[in-house]
């Protein structure tokens, strides 16, 4: 009599917390209002836009990451004008199952030239901000511009 096959034994992975920061940077200087958006080829190969965004160095404010992997990213300078909001989301790695914190900030461009000379970057665009919600790939971010696009037409 042949023995069943046995599932495989549950293996826990241990959780992580992680806080990242990122934004959403506007030239509002430019005739229509546009963002600068990354794209990244997912795992089937399709490219996704998103935003900019990545991890808290040591000693670094949450608006000085957003800044700074804004310009990583982009190749766009800018200043912090409001925060937008946070998204959390859960992934797993081989490892380790990962709870992320990703805090938003609506940016200025103040210099810089589109670049995506990042080696976690495939692409850049720059977006009209009243596109933004029918090009991001995430929910989360569609809702972080439509916030970003309240802001900026309320002239208080």
């Amino acid at each position: 009599m042949r023995t069943p096959p046995q599932p495989a034994p549950r293996r826990w992975l241990r959780k992580v917390e992680e806080t990242s920061a990122g934004g959403l940077v506007v030239d509002l200087d430019a005739p229509v209002p546009r963002a600068a958006l990354i794209g990244r080829l997912d795992r089937r190969g399709r490219l996704l836009w998103s935003l900019p965004k990545g991890h808290i160095e040591p000693g670094e404010s949450v608006e000085d990451t957003a800044v700074r992997e804004v310009e990583e990213e982009t190749g766009i300078r800018g200043t912090v004008l409001a925060p937008l909001g946070s998204i959390d989301y859960w992934f797993v790695t081989p490892d380790r199952r990962v709870h992320k914190t990703v805090h938003h900030y609506l940016l200025r461009a103040t210099g810089g030239e589109l670049s995506d000379a990042d080696v976690e970057v495939t692409e850049v665009a720059w977006v009209a901000v009243a596109d933004l919600p029918s090009r991001l790939a995430y929910a989360g971010e569609r809702r972080l511009a439509r916030t970003a696009a309240e802001l900026l037409a309320d002239p208080a």
